[in-house]
């Protein structure tokens, strides 16, 4: 095992891969009321009481003043047939919002629909970690549906199979 201060970073980012997550589109509305979002695996459940999730940011994302200061957001977790929009979401675009049914969710952040879930939350901490910031959210409304999830593992997307 390499020491700590020896370990490349595309290397870690490399073995870091192997673990399959799913894939989120996290959003906000910034403070001229304009929709904010991106595509995200750094998603995952952190308490079922109280209701909190997380997810983290680079801190050199341009996006990072507007969920920083955001009092909601939502993590919509991308169903397989939405590969395309976290492709879209992933990438310098003038309107990422230009595709895909998206409305005001009841929390007010922006809500896709169509997803495999989708957890609409208040911003209760964020914290650096890193190069990224950390952001916990208390879930305030969720949805679900039966729809598969869409996986990203090993710089790759993926779809479910059934396991014999």
């Amino acid at each position: 095992m390499p020491e700590a201060a020896a370990i490349d970073p595309r290397l870690l980012r490399t073995a870091l891969g192997r673990f399959a997550t799913g894939v989120t589109i996290v959003t906000c509305i910034d403070a001229e009321g304009r929709f904010i979002g991106l595509t995200a695996n750094s998603f995952n459940s952190l308490s079922l009481a109280p209701p909190l999730v997380l997810w983290s940011l680079r801190e050199a994302s341009p996006n990072l003043a507007a969920f920083a200061d955001a009092k909601r957001f939502a993590v919509n977790v991308l169903a397989e047939a939405q590969v395309d929009l976290s492709r879209r979401f992933a990438t310098p675009t003038e309107d990422r919002f230009a595709e895909g049914a998206w409305a005001r969710g009841a929390q007010g952040a922006p809500v896709l629909a169509g997803c495999a879930a989708v957890f609409e939350c208040e911003t209760v901490s964020q914290q650096p970690a890193g190069d990224h910031r950390l952001f916990i959210g208390r879930v305030l409304a969720f949805s679900e549906s039966s729809l598969p999830p869409l996986v990203f593992q090993g710089g790759h997307y993926h779809l479910l199979g059934e396991v014999l």
